[in-house]
């Protein structure tokens, strides 16, 4: 596996090579992230993936400099993986200046849900993800693979790539989760043995308000307050539990059947805040 930590060296390497298929991450890989880059291995003819933590997404009082850094075992896993080149940049390679341009996403997708709760997150999204669009994809287009546990990220980036007529297909990778069905994520290794147990709770209350919506769609707010009290009774501080529909995540009624709807959560327990999602 090839390290390129600059813009040209990554572009060198690439020279040879058509059709890109990328997988953008922060590092901290688990399980999830591989199973990306083993989705991403037939779809171009070399596989590129991209460790790179990314300041403009977070928030002042968030997890920047905490965020956990494992490159020794990173790159062991993306080679094991058959990942072709990777791509590091250092801070000042992929932003020699001040990054004053910026992608702001449509604020009706972007504003709500996790827009919401982390103002300003998105445009910190679009804004590196379009970046290394450019650095990766940017000479023939390709393929880009994304997890859909970030569902709402996911929808972003895929209005991003067609309202600016990107040559690239986003592809959508399934949700890889633990035994007990707790979402994989970088932010589990912040959890306590006893939180980690506890953790299951919050994809059990989506399944169970997905499950309690097929039979009282009706009923939508008064079943999403339930469920957010039904946490908050475990002790933890739930943002949102909400089922939208899965075109554009508006509001969902009792119109929207099921095989149109997903249901997404995201609440703090602890330190931690986690986020998952369900679609039916």
């Amino acid at each position: 596996m090839l390290i390129a930590h600059t813009i040209d060296d990554l572009r060198q390497a690439l020279a040879p090579y058509r059709r890109p298929a990328f997988v953008p991450t922060m590092g901290n890989l688990h399980d999830g992230h591989i199973a990306l880059v083993e989705q991403a291995l037939p779809l171009g003819d070399v596989t590129v993936a991209s460790i790179f933590v990314n300041r403009l997404q977070f928030l002042p009082h968030e997890d920047f400099d905490s965020y956990p850094r494992t490159w020794e075992a990173d790159c062991a896993r993306l080679q094991a993986a058959g990942c072709n080149l990777l791509f590091a940049p250092r801070e000042g390679d992929l932003y020699p200046q001040a990054q004053t341009f910026k992608v702001h996403p449509d604020a009706a997708l972007a504003d709500m849900l996790e827009g919401h709760f982390r103002p300003g997150f998105f445009t910190g999204v679009a804004t590196v993800v379009m970046k290394l669009f450019a650095c990766v994809l940017g000479q023939s287009g390709g393929t880009a693979v994304f997890g859909k546990k970030d569902y709402q990220q996911l929808m972003v980036i895929r209005q991003m790539v067609r309202q600016f007529a990107l040559p690239i297909t986003v592809v959508a990778g399934e949700t890889r989760r633990a035994p007990d069905g707790l979402a994989l994520s970088s932010r589990n290794g912040y959890l306590s043995l006893q939180e980690r147990q506890e953790a299951v709770a919050l994809s059990q209350a989506l399944r169970q308000l997905a499950q309690r919506w097929g039979q009282h769609a009706g009923a939508g707010v008064e079943l999403e307050q339930q469920a957010m009290d039904g946490l908050r009774a475990r002790g933890w501080q739930p943002d949102y539990l909400t089922v939208r529909r899965r075109v554009d995540l508006g509001v969902a009624s009792a119109a929207d059947g099921v095989g149109e709807l997903v249901v997404l959560g995201a609440a703090r327990l602890g330190g931690t805040r986690l986020i998952d999602n369900w679609e039916f």
